[in-house]
């Protein structure tokens, strides 16, 4: 059974920052990709960004430009630094991580965005 462990999230004024760590139970080169979701209150779960064992990110238009995704493949863990925080970038982010059969998450950690 794989596990992910989120940790990170919190309270930020807007315009700050933070960092997500995503440490995965085993190797991460077993992952096709490993990202972030993030769901809102009352919204859909959506993604936030990913990263192929390669290293090819892909993010959502909303995050383009503040956010950064990157991986260390010896410490099996991926991050997501988030710059200029919104208010709207509030909610509670998953961590996921895809072989080509199945797909896993971890517990979620907030963040929160708010003056």
């Amino acid at each position: 059974q794989v596990q992910l462990v989120e940790s990170g999230g919190g309270l930020v004024q807007p315009g700050g920052s933070l960092r997500l760590s995503c440490a995965a139970s085993r190797s991460s080169f077993h992952f096709k990709a490993m990202g972030w979701y993030r769901q809102a209150p009352g919204k859909q779960r959506e993604l936030v960004a990913a990263i192929t064992t390669g290293g090819s990110p892909n993010y959502a238009e909303s995050v383009k430009g503040r956010f950064t995704i990157s991986r260390d493949n010896a410490k099996d863990t991926v991050y997501l630094q988030m710059n200029s925080l919104k208010p709207e970038d509030t909610a509670v982010y998953y961590c996921n991580a895809e072989t080509f059969v199945r797909s896993y998450w971890g517990q979620g950690t907030q963040v929160t965005v708010s003056s």
